[in-house]
């Protein structure tokens, strides 16, 4: 830590330490202490008459002791500070403040704007002490960084989120602090990893090289061609002499460094009477052979004892450094590491590990003793090893292992990346793509499926008008339908899951949904599970489909029963949530807006940490055989993601699990209120009349339909695609409805409509699909067109067509 001005150890105020706080009171003399002080006076004066039997020089006496009284309290009054050798506590609050991070770059100002201490850091990153908020920033860097203070000075606390410097990104906190509030505290932390040779650019040219100079280490970065890059000035002097030492860019090395006969290494420079200089190299990528090296330099005429001072030199480069390096000696023991490594490890603070194998799992520890083996007797090579922490996930890493010389004790070096923010990432990125690819294999299964149901539930349909109960057909032909619906059930869950099941969203309050499924939960969650509902204040209203929210909240429900076999409590909550709340969240995923929360927990047994990420994939199940399909959750998701929400999963084993939904708040347009829901449409007739052109290219599914419309009374004329299906229009007089699927071979059913919508473009349609309504007119843009989802029965069938025909009669042509 630089500091301009610190209290000293004792209390005094060194120079210029800002203002000081309220000096002490003056001390006064009480009544009791000036009656003894009187009593004295007169008792010193009546020995004195004693002793000469001069009544004038007592009488002075007592005079010349009341003047001096008289003048030390008038000083204690003027001055009680000085007098009573006391001076204002030093703030030592903000002191605390100023050093409580290493690793950010800090200093403090007093109210005055005066700069009162700063880190080293500090004038690394900025080249020098310059007072904040002038420091010379990149665009409107200076701007953002006078606000924040004015910000921190009123609020006490203030932020420039993104500021720059050269090629160095920070974000800016600005606190006021002290025991007063009389100081700003101004922290400054790298947004993100720099570059490794401009950050050594940066120290090697800046404090940190003239501190390695003091200490004796001579430092240099050199390019993949042997030509300096930036050196300390140790090493420049060393090496060129005060003359060349100010244009040396770009010069070679290799001259500025001898060998002689036996081995020893010199500056060239310097004669036959050099000091013999031992060299370290330090490849920053060890890997890549085209990459700068740094060199580190060290007197090598030293005795025993300045051995280990030469190891602490070394030590304080390696600290220098922005990634993990750590020593280890012959016997393969931790001799140093740096805090990047102890980071990139996953270390407790101040709890070295003895050797390099504490650091990984069980399994990798034979190979990487091996390889720290052979390295430290062979020669100066290296090699990368993947490792896995334990202190991580199971993630490998990967670490290089380098044999080197002259560094002591140390026989190989060790160097370690932190990868635990990348590898967090790629996990993100490899769960989404695998959810995303999930999700696309579910809806094409569902859709075709759906094909199969159709015909399936339109057999039966059509076998039952056959029969009558009682028959010996009924019952299976019953049996079979119903496990068809259970089918048809279970591609609405896979849809839902890929997000392209059909919804009717309303404008509602989550409130509202829970407690219309309230009563039938109890009955599932049954007796021994106690429900508790928690609803917050200032609830927005949300745009979801509320069937589809309810079947959200019981699969969640049922979820939480099963994980409560003996007997618990269900939490259901509502609250709030703004976009600052979101902000302090910190989650990458939400973007900041307003949404209306709903929390559902339990106090079960927990899901295991390698099970949590899984949850929410299709037909995963930890539940025994038959207890479940696994679908349970993922369709929780579709749900939530195809209504613009987010959820979420937190659970630790034993203390039981919750999931956070957030839906957005909807936003009306302007004042008015939203549209009520219009009322239910009557039940129309299954029996009709009129001239239908059915375009499918299933066989099974457009069998079935047209013996359905047939036996309802209309006249059906069928095609296998679209371009048939045009054809078929062509030759007919007259068309009542074209029924089609959407998605068919070399002309879909949108196409083959807008065809026929230009001849006549009063055709009612009727579009029937496995597909989401919601995902198909986003890509059809028709207007006009009725929708039919598959799987459907065949009274559904000829209710969509009776009401579609209704539809077309009493809608209005254009142009009437």
């Amino acid at each position: 830590m630089t500091v301009q001005s610190l209290p000293s150890a004792d209390g005094d105020v060194i120079r210029g330490a800002g203002p000081a706080g309220p000096l002490a009171p003056s001390a006064s003399l009480s009544q009791l202490d000036m009656g003894l002080l009187g009593g004295l006076v007169l008792l010193s004066a009546a020995l004195l008459f004693w002793a000469t039997g001069s009544a004038i020089l007592a009488a002075g006496f007592v005079a010349g002791l009341a003047v001096a009284a008289a003048g030390v309290l008038l000083v204690r009054r003027l001055f009680p500070a000085a007098v009573s050798g006391e001076a204002a506590a030093p703030d030592w609050t903000m002191l605390r403040q100023a050093v409580n991070h290493d690793d950010v770059a800090i200093a403090v100002t007093d109210r005055g704007g005066r700069m009162v201490c700063a880190n080293d850091l500090f004038g690394t990153w900025f080249n020098g002490f310059v007072t904040p908020p002038g420091l010379p920033l990149e665009g409107r860097g200076a701007e953002e960084l006078k606000n924040a203070g004015r910000i921190a000075w009123r609020d006490g606390e203030g932020h420039a989120d993104d500021i720059a410097i050269g090629p160095l990104q920070l974000r800016a906190q600005v606190m006021r602090a002290g025991q007063s509030e009389d100081y700003l505290v101004w922290r400054f932390s790298a947004l993100e990893r720099l570059d490794l040779v401009a950050e050594i650019v940066r120290h090697l040219d800046g404090p940190a090289g003239r501190t390695l100079g003091h200490a004796g280490v001579m430092a240099a970065l050199v390019s993949s061609e042997g030509r300096l890059r930036v050196a300390n000035q140790a090493f420049l002097l060393r090496a060129l002499g005060e003359g060349d030492a100010v244009h040396y860019a770009g010069r070679d090395v290799a001259p500025m460094i001898r060998l002689d006969d036996a081995g020893a290494l010199y500056f060239a420079r310097e004669g036959d009477r050099a000091t013999p200089v031992r060299l370290i190299q330090i490849p920053l990528a060890p890997a890549d052979s085209n990459t700068p090296m740094l060199l580190a330099l060290l007197d090598e005429e030293m005795g025993p004892t300045d051995r280990g001072t030469a190891q602490t030199y070394v030590e304080t480069l390696l600290s220098l450094l922005p990634f993990g390096l750590a020593m280890v000696d012959r016997d393969g023991r931790f001799l140093y590491m740096n805090r990047a490594f102890v980071r990139a490890a996953s270390l407790p603070e101040g709890k070295m590990p003895r050797y390099p194998g504490d650091i990984v799992v069980g399994e990798d520890k034979g190979p990487l003793a091996d390889m720290i083996r052979r390295h430290s007797s062979g020669q100066q090579v290296g090699g990368d090893l993947s490792i896995r922490l334990a202190g991580q996930s199971g993630d490998p890493v990967s670490m290089r292992v380098v044999g080197v010389r002259g560094l002591g004790e140390a026989a190989v070096l060790l160097s370690l990346k932190d990868s635990s923010e990348e590898s967090r990432l790629k996990r993100q990125v490899a769960q989404a793509s695998k959810m995303q690819a999930v999700g696309q294999l579910a809806g094409g299964v569902a859709h075709d499926f759906n094909n199969i149901l159709t015909a399936v539930l339109g057999a039966c349909d059509l076998m039952l008008m056959r029969h009558t109960p009682g028959d010996s057909d009924y019952d299976d032909i019953q049996q079979i339908r119903s496990n068809a619906n259970r089918a048809a059930s279970l591609t609405r869950q896979l849809l839902a899951f890929s997000r392209q099941q059909t919804l009717r969203p309303q404008i509602l309050q989550l409130p509202d949904v829970i407690s219309e499924v309230s009563h039938l939960l109890k009955r599932l969650i049954g007796e021994t599970v106690q429900l508790s509902v928690h609803h917050g204040r200032g609830l927005g209203a949300v745009r979801a489909d509320p069937g589809q929210l309810e079947q959200v909240i019981i699969n969640l429900a049922v979820n939480a029963r099963d994980a409560m076999p003996g007997g618990g409590t269900l939490t259901m909550e509502t609250f709030p949530v703004s976009a600052a709340d979101v902000r302090q969240m910190g989650n990458e995923f939400m973007p900041p807006a307003d949404y209306c929360a709903l929390k559902v927990s339990d106090t079960g047994t927990g899901i295991p940490a390698d099970v949590l990420p899984k949850i929410f994939e299709p037909f995963f199940t930890t539940k025994d055989v038959g207890k479940g399909t696994g679908l349970g959750l993922s369709t929780v998701y579709g749900i939530i993601k195809q209504s613009a929400g987010f959820i979420f999963a937190d659970s630790k084993p034993g203390q039981g699990t919750s999931f956070s939904i957030y839906l957005p708040v909807h936003r009306a347009d302007g004042d008015a209120p939203a549209a009520p829901q219009p009322p239910a449409k009557p039940k129309k007739s299954q029996w009709g009349t009129g001239t239908i052109l059915l375009v499918e290219d299933e066989d099974m599914v457009r069998a079935v339909a047209e013996r359905a419309l047939t036996r309802a009374g209309y006249s059906v004329v069928t095609a296998s695609q679209g371009e048939e299906g045009l054809e078929r229009f062509a030759q007919m007089e007259k068309v009542d409805l074209i029924i089609s699927d959407v998605v068919m071979p070399t002309m879909d059913g949108p196409a083959m409509v807008r065809a026929m919508r230009a001849k006549r473009p009063d055709l009612p349609v009727l579009f029937m699909s496995g597909y989401a309504e919601e995902q198909l007119r986003q890509s059809i843009d028709i207007d006009d067109v009725a929708f039919l989802p598959k799987p459907f029965s065949v009274a559904q069938l000829a209710e969509a067509v009776s009401a579609t025909l209704d539809d077309a009669a009493h809608r209005v042509p254009d142009g009437q």
